[in-house]
């Protein structure tokens, strides 16, 4: 027998969380609204938001969303890329601590952090519509939540 699961994205019984990093606020603020939007197009049930300071806050503010109850997480920041390694880290360690929390929790977690070369390239990424990383993450955790919740 073959069981094939495949999540949709209806978010109507699902209470999501949503990370916000305030470094680089012009963006994601942008990106906020795109995951809020997308959340009341899929009729969310609750959306909780969380600010914190940075990019390296979010894995920790993701695994307490997820402890409270929520049954998807999305984690949105703005890393842009400097004259030193401090980008690369960042980037990589956000990254590790955002799978880890998926993880350890069992709770997907969108990835809207985004790593770019320049603050322009963020904000394309952060304009209205399907393109918003934030909207692409909302659906990616609320598609897992609903796929996890048929096993």
């Amino acid at each position: 027998m073959t069981r094939i699961i495949s999540g949709d994205t209806d978010a109507s019984r699902l209470h999501i969380g949503i990370a916000a990093a305030l470094w680089n606020q012009t963006v994601t603020d942008k990106l906020v609204d795109g995951a809020l939007t997308r959340c009341e197009q899929l009729k969310a049930a609750d959306v909780t938001v969380m600010r914190v300071p940075g990019s390296l806050e979010l894995p920790v503010a993701c695994k307490k969303l997820a402890e409270a109850g929520c049954d998807a997480v999305v984690a949105i920041g703005v890393i842009v890329k400097g004259e030193t390694d401090h980008y690369e880290l960042v980037a990589a360690d956000s990254s590790r601590g955002l799978s880890d929390v998926a993880l350890a929790t069992g709770v997907p977690v969108g990835n809207a952090v985004l790593a770019v070369h320049d603050i322009a390239q963020a904000i394309e990424r952060a304009g209205d519509g399907p393109s918003n990383k934030g909207v692409e993450a909302v659906d990616a955790a609320v598609s897992v939540a609903n796929s996890l919740a048929q096993l």
